[in-house]
């Protein structure tokens, strides 16, 4: 499918400013580390990283994965980064906040119905390329304990994809390239989340 340095750069991004944000005096950092289980739900494996950056501001950065082949050769191979920066309404990792997001990765799909066909019609084709985009949306997270959270959010923007069309049976002929656009939900997650400090 191609390389995972997308992800891998939003990883060292994220430790990054988790060190630069620990040298600012006075600051009372926070790092989280969490899981969304809607994408464990579709066996992709994933990882998100949140920096306290201001009294009101996080950086989230998540990220996931997914390199399977299924049955009749249909798959769902994909990767996505996803950083947002989050505004929270009373104080971080706790209640109401808004975000921005951007997002971008690589997939590779074919012979399955995509949900709100994200990236065209590959029901009998197999698509191959790169998506981008943005989006806003809004979250709720609840305090566990000392130092478990549970979040609920939402988001919607664009997402757009170049990408080329092949045949759909295995190493089929190349059609050509297409571009599909799309409006709608960009970001859903059901998360844990570990804080650290």
């Amino acid at each position: 499918m191609g390389s995972n340095k997308i992800y891998v750069f939003a990883v060292a991004l994220g430790l990054i400013l988790t060190s630069t944000v620990g040298s600012i005096p006075g600051f009372s950092q926070k790092i989280a580390v969490k899981t969304n289980l809607l994408y464990d739900a579709t066996a992709s494996i994933n990882l998100g990283l949140e920096v306290a950056l201001a009294p009101k501001w996080t950086l989230d950065i998540s990220g996931n994965y997914n390199a399977w082949d299924f049955s009749d050769n249909r798959k769902w191979k994909h990767f996505l980064v996803q950083p947002e920066a989050r505004y929270w309404l009373c104080e971080k990792f706790n209640g109401h906040f808004f975000g921005l997001h951007v997002h971008g990765g690589e997939f590779n799909v074919g012979n399955v119905c995509t949900p709100l066909n994200l990236f065209g019609d590959c029901r009998n084709t197999r698509h191959e390329g790169w998506y981008y985009g943005a989006g806003i949306s809004y979250g709720y997270q609840w305090v566990l304990g000392k130092r478990w959270n549970f979040e609920l959010s939402a988001g919607i923007g664009y997402v757009g994809s170049d990408y080329g069309v092949y045949e759909a049976p295995r190493c089929g002929a190349y059609i050509g390239p297409e571009h599909h656009d799309y409006f709608g939900p960009t970001k859903a997650s059901v998360t844990f989340i570990y804080i650290i400090r």
